[in-house]
This record gives C-alpha cells, structure tokens and sequence, in this order.
C-alpha cells in the first residue's frame, strides 16, 4: 500500500473544500447544469438514468481495509447499501443525492481516497495488475510506475483539458492481467535481452464504437525516459488530437489516420526536447517513491502445509475452490485468493456494505490489511498464509464470497446498462444474471473450462464486450434491445477483437444463443481441455454461425 505524505494530504483537504463551494453554489442556482458539469466530472460526479453517480478512484487497484470500511459507510450512508466495481478498478455509487456529494468526499479523504479525475477529458484513474507485488511472473512491482504517474498527472495543467479521455495501465508479468493493449497508452515492464529493465509503450488502443488494440511505438524504453516519454506522448495527443468532434478525438483515432510509424516520429521529435531535462527520473525519485509503498512483514512458511494438504483431502468443496481461486504467491507459503464478486442471480461486480465490511475483517485478520480490485470486477486477497486458506475459505463461503467460477463462463463482465446509464440503449444487468442461472452447475462451467463472457449495454463498451470469448453488445432498434454477438475477443497479451457473429439478436433470445454457441464448442473441440478460444481459432467462426442461425 502507498502511504499519503504531507503534500497528498494538503491536495485533498483543498479539493474537498473547493468541490463544496462548487456544490453549493450549483444548489443555490448560481452555477446552471451547463456551468456545473465540467466541476462535477473533474470530481467523478455523473448525472445517470436516475440520479447522480459518484466514481471513486482506487489507484492502481489497492485498497486498505479501512479503505473498504469506508466505502462501505459511503454505501450505508449515502446510497442504497451497495457500491459496484468497475472494469477500472474504480467503485460506484449510483444514488448519492448532490446535496450529500461534499461529505461524501470530505469522508474518502480522511481514508486517502478521492474521486478527482474518474471522469472528464484527463488521465483517468492509473490501472495495473491485481496481483501487482506478489505474482510469481512478475520483474518488479508495477504500481510504482503508477504512482509516479498518478502524482504526475493530477491535475496537470496541460493534461486536464485533452480532446478526450485518457487511460493508462501498466503490468511487469509477462502474462497481461491488466488488459494494456486496450487502453490508450499501455507499458509492459520487463528485461531486454542485456537483462535491464525497461517498459515496452502501447499507444492507440481502445473500444467504444471504433475499437482497436494498440500498437507498439518504442519497443523498449529506459526506466530513466519513462515520465519524458509519456508526457511527449500526451503532448503530441494534446496538439493534434481533434476537438471538433467527440467520436474521432480518441488518440486511437489519432494513431490510426496518421499511422503508428508517423506518430511515433511525431512522439520522438517532441520527446527529444524534452527527454534530458527535469521530466528524466533520478533513481532517487523512484526510490522516494517505492519506500513510500508498505509491504507485509511475511512470515518464513513452507508450500502446501499440512493442514491445508488434509482439507483439500477432506472437503471436495474446498479442493474446488482452491483450484479455482487460489494462485501462487511470489512469498514460499502464501497464497493470492481471489473473491468472486459472481454469484448466481447477482448483479455483477456489486458488493453490499456488510460484505465489504466483511472482506475489510478479513483483510486484516488474513491478508496483512489489504486488497485488490481487478478489472474483471472481483477482490483479492493478495497475502494470505496457506494455512489460513480452510478457515478464509469457510468465511467467505458464508459471505457469498466464494463462489468457485473465477475466469469460468458465468464470471461475467457487465457494465450497469440500461437499469442505471443514462448513455445505454439495453441492459446489461438482467442478461448476466440469466447466464449465471443457465450456468450455474458449477461442474459445468468447469468442464466448459476458461470462458469469458463481456456484456455493454450500448456503443461506448464499459462492459468491454469487444475482447470477450463472447461478446454481447445490446442496441436499440426500432424502440426493441437487440444484442449484437462478437467471438474470439480477448484482452491479454495476445489480444485481439472479437469477429461479429452475425445478425443481432432480440432479448428473449440473448441466453438460448450462448447456450447454442456452448453446444457448438462442445462438438467441434479437439479434447476436453482445449479451451474455446483456442477452438474457435482452430475451426473459425462458421460452426458456431450456423449453429445459432439454424435454430434461431
């Protein structure tokens, strides 16, 4: 966990002072709805379906458990109880009133939690990977690098008004976890073949109505280099990127009219004025940074103690969970245990205010007081004793919180969709639900083997639908939701954009075609282990095509 200094502190208290002065006069009439919006977005503050939405940021996905105690009062005392996790590792609350929107970020400061920059044309929350200091496959830990970018970039003030949005993330694995090359500029952390460390950059990635999966413009980037390059990038953007029009004023739109080539130039010739001067990172910078991040006193443990060696015996329940939603730790005897925000019938990637109490208990009684969000809408624990995991597991059983389907067909990604988006044209929320009813023989979905499932409910692709296994994209036509399907999408290192599988859909038949698409994997598999993504690039599209077409 990264521990606020002086200078953080003071930042917060500020903005919390001048967002109630800017609520305050919104109520009084003083400031319109017009003159108020770009306050409220730079604040995280939405206006939705309903009501007013509150996106709070989580940095690089970490959170303490009195972080999580306090995003449960938020809930409890503000909302309607629940609070839902975001693809980028941010939470939401869907029913804050205005009036309450001061206290409610007077009390995230006193946490070091903030919603400055989750929305508004900035560089949004840094995401990484949420396994970030404890997987096994990593170099180094990537959310010092976001850290650095963090600070750099808050309240920029070159960077606070760009044409467009703007998210980064970063992972040092060389398996991605945190979907880099759909993002506008992603940085993979790893060794070159003389063993330094450097970044490899990303640029131009992005879903919504244009998608694309960004292309490498610097092969390999001294760590020394990594805030200059990064800013010559947001410089280039910032001059060339259009305002006259909000569908082309992605940087992806950018890279791809100009070409990754010609804009890497463009990047070069700026970065090559800049790239000597106070933006080059001293190893003591980096070193302030890193010593700021506090990390568990681990214990000295053996793999696989015997306790947990008889319980995996003796409890088939446990041995599945264990299986599903427990990975290796970089530490001998620990454990990284990933929480299923996925229950059957649940909306997903919400959590109620006693189950983020509960997880917060847990954190500090397992997990050395912290936690993770992942972009696939669920927690983890990332430092938990292996011989602790019987007893968490029990616990989080109880919760609700322990449903083995992480990475399975019924772990669906969603955004909210309809029932809350004042952009969405269908929803998202009762078509997963249904998928996790179809799919909830467990020993099904595990058979079935690593399946994503990514619902949007309209054209901006919150959900991600665009680099699911299946994807299901819900439009309006003729006033009826029609959902549009989209195969072979993934959002790792071999990323790529699902092909649309035909016409689109109405409701009533969204779950009956998945279910088709199941049955056409299960005949045309080579072998019970070859998963659906590597099937369907084996076959191609056409036997899940006529499969559904022929029925529907």
């Amino acid at each position: 966990m990264y521990l606020y200094d002086t200078y953080d502190r003071a930042l917060l208290a500020e903005r919390v002072a001048e967002f109630r002065d800017q609520v305050a006069r919104r109520l009084s009439g003083e400031l319109s709805e017009d003159e108020f919006k770009p306050l409220r977005l730079m604040n995280g503050v939405y206006l939705q379906l309903h009501a007013y939405m509150l996106r709070i940021a989580i940095p690089y996905g970490s959170l303490s458990s009195d972080q999580m105690r306090m995003l449960a009062h938020v809930a409890r005392r503000y909302d309607r109880g629940y609070g839902h996790f975001t693809t980028r590792q941010n939470i939401q609350f869907n029913w804050i009133k205005l009036a309450d929107m001061p206290d409610v970020v007077a009390d995230l400061a006193t946490v070091e939690l903030h919603a400055m920059q989750t929305s508004g044309n900035c560089v949004r929350n840094i995401t990484s990977d949420q396994w970030a200091g404890v997987a096994s496959d990593e170099i180094e830990d990537p959310r010092i690098w976001a850290e650095i970018l963090r600070q750099h970039s808050t309240l920029h003030p070159e960077f606070t008004f760009l044409p467009r949005k703007f998210k980064i993330a970063i992972t040092a694995s060389a398996h991605d976890r945190a979907a880099i090359k759909v993002h506008d500029i992603g940085l993979r952390l790893f060794r070159n073949e003389q063993g330094e460390a450097g970044f490899e950059v990303v640029v131009g990635g992005g879903l919504g109505r244009t998608p694309f999966i960004g292309k490498v413009i610097r092969p390999f980037l001294k760590k020394r280099d990594f805030l200059s390059y990064i800013e010559a990038i947001l410089r280039v953007y910032n001059q060339y990127g259009r305002r006259d029009n909000i569908y082309k004023a992605r940087i992806k739109i950018l890279v791809h009219e100009l070409g990754a080539e010609r804009f890497a130039q463009e990047v070069e010739a700026e970065w090559k004025a800049i790239n000597n001067g106070e933006l080059a990172l001293d190893p003591a910078i980096v070193a302030g940074i890193a010593a700021r991040f506090r990390y568990p006193d681990y214990n000295q443990l053996a793999d696989d103690a015997p306790a947990l060696t008889a319980a995996r015996q003796s409890d088939r329940r446990f041995a599945t969970w264990l299986g599903n939603s427990v990975a290796n730790h970089k530490v001998a005897g620990y454990a990284i245990v990933t929480l299923s925000l996925k229950p059957e019938g649940g909306p997903p990637g919400d959590a109620t205010a006693e189950q983020m109490e509960a997880i917060a208990e847990l954190a500090e009684r397992y997990s050395f007081g912290e936690i993770r969000v992942g972009h696939e809408q669920n927690l983890v624990l990332p430092h938990v004793a292996q011989h602790d995991l019987p007893e968490l597991w029990r616990a989080l059983d109880a919760l609700g919180l322990a449903t083995p389907n992480v990475g399975l067909i019924s772990d669906i990604i969603a955004c909210p969709g309809l029932d809350y988006c004042s952009l969405a044209n269908a929803r998202s929320i009762p078509i997963a639900q249904e998928l996790t009813h179809r799919f909830g023989d467990l020993k099904r979905a595990r058979e079935l083997g690593r399946l994503h499932v990514n619902i949007s409910g309209c054209i901006n692709a919150c959900g991600h639908h665009h680099v699911g296994h299946i994807g299901i994209l819900g439009v309006e036509k003729n006033g009826e939701e029609v959902y549009q399907i989209t195969l072979g999408g993934r959002a790792d290192e071999a990323a790529q954009l699902g092909e649309l599988l035909g016409p689109a859909v109405p409701y009533h038949q969204v779950a009956d075609v998945i279910e088709d698409i199941v049955a056409a994997y299960l005949e045309v598999r080579a072998r019970p282990d070859e998963l659906f993504i590597d099937t369907l690039a084996r076959v191609g599209i056409e036997p899940f095509k006529e499969r559904v077409y022929a029925v529907h």
